[in-house]
């Protein structure tokens, strides 16, 4: 009988393959269909890694360092890509570090995610495809080269891993909406409530956002609304966000000629520079 996670492993491996080939043919419809496919088999693949750690909690309780989350021990590289795809954006490690703290428990460093992002990179390298997804650096919209300030998931599209001239702007609101979503979820849940480092996290993108944080006296004392954030952020977000998505996917169809492994961690300045002069 083959290994459930094998067998998943493999499933994803072909998803991102035919999301990538009905991008490339401009199939929204079909691609975006692969890509709910995609994401209910990464689900998939969390709930068995979930269970194997905690049975090799069980029989080696010290034989790996990892995070606890859950009740589970999950590696560091796993915690990231949870953290991640709650933002939904590519993301620096401090803003990483200060998400984890902020809605998962354990421990988690910028230091271990300059390291985690060099193996990630070998290890597509040495097999690539062997992993169901890998964490690498946002691409410049211009010269498609590594933003390694920013760290994204390999199953997110190119569009999405690019970084153009409004998309700071963009994914911070982005990221203050889905935070604020996080928080509320949170306030909604009926246990213990978002946690302080929660609300910090909150006040922190609400003051950058104008009409997002509480006004008046006293207000630096109130707690922030998350309906108020997600109305204030959703608002400034649609001055910007069609520019962006141009500027993304302009890039994008220049991304979709490199190679798998450009594409993932990004390209010399030669390579773009060839690539401009056969078009």
């Amino acid at each position: 009988m083959s290994d459930p996670l094998d067998a998943l492993e493999t499933r994803i491996s072909q998803l991102r393959r035919a999301i990538r080939d009905a991008t490339a043919t401009g199939d929204a419809e079909r691609a975006a269909e692969l890509r709910a496919q995609l994401r209910r088999a990464e689900r998939a693949w969390d709930t068995l890694v979930d269970t194997d750690d905690a049975s090799e909690e069980t029989r080696a309780p010290q034989s790996a360092p990892a995070l606890r989350v859950g009740g589970s021990m999950l590696p560091a590289r796993e915690h990231v890509h949870r953290v991640l795809m709650l933002l939904g954006v590519p993301a620096a490690p401090k803003l990483i570090v200060s998400v984890h703290d902020a809605f998962f428990p354990g421990e988690l460093t910028s230091a271990k995610l300059s390291s985690l992002r060099r193996d990630e990179e070998r290890s597509y390298r040495a097999a690539p495809g062997s992993r169901p997804y890998y964490l690498c650096p946002a691409l410049a919209y211009d010269l498609l080269s590594p933003v390694r300030a920013l760290i994204t998931v390999s199953t997110w599209t190119v569009e999405q891993r690019i970084i153009g001239p409004l998309s700071p702007r963009v994914d911070y609101l982005a990221s203050a909406i889905r935070v604020a979503e996080a928080v509320q979820a949170a306030a909604g849940s009926g246990e213990t409530g978002p946690s302080p480092a929660a609300l910090r996290l909150l006040w922190r993108f609400a003051a950058s956002i104008p009409d997002a944080a509480p006004t008046g006296p006293s207000s630096h004392e109130r707690p922030v609304d998350p309906r108020q954030v997600m109305d204030a952020a959703g608002a400034e977000l649609q001055v910007h966000i069609d520019a962006d998505r141009a500027d993304r996917a302009a890039a994008g169809r220049r991304a979709h000629r490199l190679t798998d492994a450009q594409q993932l961690f990004g390209t010399p300045l030669g390579d773009v520079s060839k690539l401009e002069a056969e078009a």
